[in-house]
């Protein structure tokens, strides 16, 4: 079965803060919220370009701390999507939201509008990277969150950033440690970029905020996939998605931006695995599974070409049905 969300954005919508790395009007692309009439357009259209059957789909409301609106607008919002869920032409409704402003007030009337997954916009769970990143919530809010959430049955996810002021490696691993012991649903990691009118952006120019590199944030974020991979928690998503403001020619100044970000991670974690069986004997190659060939073999063939440096091997890589996404085996002649 296949999971699709119908993404429906509300820019900024019910959130009083002005984190320094946030411009959601250029983040989501949109610079004014959505009414109920453009809601259910939104929904409508893309119906149409999903399969009938074999597939899960989620109304998606993304881009702002949606459960910090008025409640009417929140019940107006949730009462066209949940239409669509009585009708049995979707699934389920998502939200995502601060940790701050979750209560059982606020879980129970998502409850009665048929919501099945929120996400939590956690970014770190060290209380000086909070306090310099201007979140206005602790990591005791999100753990009180998460707790409320798992407790009505509603799925939980949680977004952490890596790479915000004063945060380091360390810190980004023990976020991720923490984050796990919560046992989210799902996860979504997003290096940190320094986007135009933002005070991120005016840290950069000061020269009191330094982004991370590309390679840097590669190097951290593949360590995260692995660390939630170990403990079975699905990582939905890593990094933003590429749009024309979210892109190097768009409204990014600076920062780990890379089209394919994802994939270079998941190509280093292969480079790792291969390594280390060559470190224990020679190989032919190696058998992955066909959607993971481009990892496997690495960005610009990046992968081949360093193990032939490392080990003077041509090594093969070929694609194998019998194989796993994310694994491989290897195979001599």
């Amino acid at each position: 079965m296949k999971y699709y969300n119908i993404p429906i954005f509300v820019p900024h919508e019910g959130c009083p803060f002005n984190c320094t790395f946030c411009n959601q009007k250029r983040i989501t692309g949109a610079d004014t919220s959505v009414t109920p009439k453009e809601i259910s357009n939104i929904i409508e259209e893309h119906l149409k370009t999903l399969p009938k059957t074999d597939r899960y789909v989620e109304a998606a409301f993304f881009g702002g701390s949606f459960t910090g609106i008025s409640a009417e607008k929140q019940e107006e919002f949730l009462s066209i999507a949940f239409q669509y869920v009585r009708e049995g032409k979707i699934d389920g409704i998502r939200l995502s939201t601060r940790p701050d402003y979750i209560t059982p007030e606020i879980i129970e009337r998502l409850l009665r509008y048929g919501v099945t997954t929120v996400e939590l916009g956690v970014q770190s769970m060290d209380s000086e990277v909070l306090r310099l990143s201007a979140r206005g919530h602790t990591a005791e809010d999100v753990e009180n969150a998460a707790e409320l959430i798992k407790k009505s049955g509603i799925r939980l996810g949680l977004q952490m950033m890596t790479g915000l002021p004063g945060d380091t490696p360390k810190k980004s691993e023990e976020t991720a440690r923490r984050i796990i012991e919560l046992e989210p649903d799902c996860v979504r990691i997003y290096p940190t970029l320094v986007v135009r009118g933002t005070p991120l952006e005016k840290m950069y120019n000061d020269g009191s905020y330094r982004p991370q590199t590309l390679e840097e944030a590669v190097s951290l974020c593949k360590k995260l996939l692995v660390m939630f991979r170990e403990a079975d928690i699905e990582v939905i998503r890593v990094a933003l998605v590429t749009t024309d403001e979210i892109s190097d020619k768009g409204a990014v100044v600076a920062g780990p931006f890379h089209s394919a970000f994802r994939e270079l991670c998941e190509g280093e974690i292969y480079y790792d695995e291969m390594c280390a069986v060559l470190d224990r004997s020679r190989v032919t190659g190696f058998y992955v599974n066909p959607a993971e060939m481009s990892k496997a073999i690495g960005n610009r063939r990046r992968n081949v070409i360093r193990i032939k440096e490392k080990y003077n091997i041509d090594i093969i890589i070929k694609p194998s049905d019998d194989i796993e996404k994310g694994m491989l085996r290897a195979w001599k002649e």
